[in-house]
Order: structure tokens, then sequence, then C-alpha cells
């Protein structure tokens, strides 16, 4: 199957802020990615269900909440309950200096705090899926 490579973007709990989300969502379309967007407030269940059936290469979480940590290792461990545990998960938002380092511990596979260029989030996210097949 070849086209271009599809990322999930997801706003994950109760934050229903999804600007940021949107403008991501938007660069990585506009780099050549097939993004499916998920709107606010999505259950962790609904997101590792809408990875699956979508075939996604990444999931992409957007969360301003506060609640990034708990959010990032329930997703993580929910799609690899599903066997989806090569589908890498990347976070972006409200995320402080000290929390980098947790995302990473809980399955992140990269981390984009608020401001972080979008030039750069499109690159970590192209070398990401270029180490696929």
């Amino acid at each position: 199957m070849t086209g271009p490579v599809r990322i999930l973007v997801a706003k994950p709990g109760l934050d229903g802020h999804d600007r940021g989300a949107k403008l991501v969502a938007r660069g990585l379309r506009d780099a050549g990615f097939e993004v499916v967007f998920t709107g606010i407030r999505w259950r962790v269940a609904d997101i590792v269900a809408t990875a699956v059936q979508e075939d996604v290469a990444v999931v992409g979480l957007s969360i301003l909440s506060g609640a990034h940590v708990t959010l990032t290792r329930r997703t993580v461990g929910g799609l690899r309950a599903a066997g989806a545990h090569d589908i890498p998960v990347v976070v972006g938002g409200t995320i402080p200096a000290a929390d980098v380092a947790l995302l990473r511990e809980a399955g992140a596979a990269a981390v984009f705090p608020t401001g972080t260029p979008l030039h750069a989030i499109v690159a970590d996210i192209r070398a990401l899926t270029a180490q696929e097949g």
C-alpha cells in the first residue's frame, strides 16, 4: 500500500482548546502527510481504536490540561494492548521541561512543548516514519 503517511492528531481528556492541534495538523498536511484529526475531548480508548482502524503510522497527542504524563502512559499502554505497539506516540502542548523525561519514560517517541517550530515537528515525524518498513 502506498500513499501519504497517515498521522492521527488527537485531543485526549477534558481539554477543550484545539488551536495548536489544528495548526500542527494543517502543517503536517501541508508537508504531505494525511492527517486524521479527532477534535476535542476524546477518551484514550477511542483514540487507540481510531489509530488501529485508520491504520495510522503515528499518534500525536495534543495536551494542554496538565495530564500529559497520565494520558500518554494510557495511550501507549492502550496501543500495546491492542497489538499496535509499533505505532509511535508523540506529545505536544503545555509541557514543562521537567516533564519531557517523564513523557519519554511513559513511552513518547517525541515531545513538542509549546513553541516548538512547526518545521521541527515535521522533521521529527518524517524521521519517525522513515524508520518504518
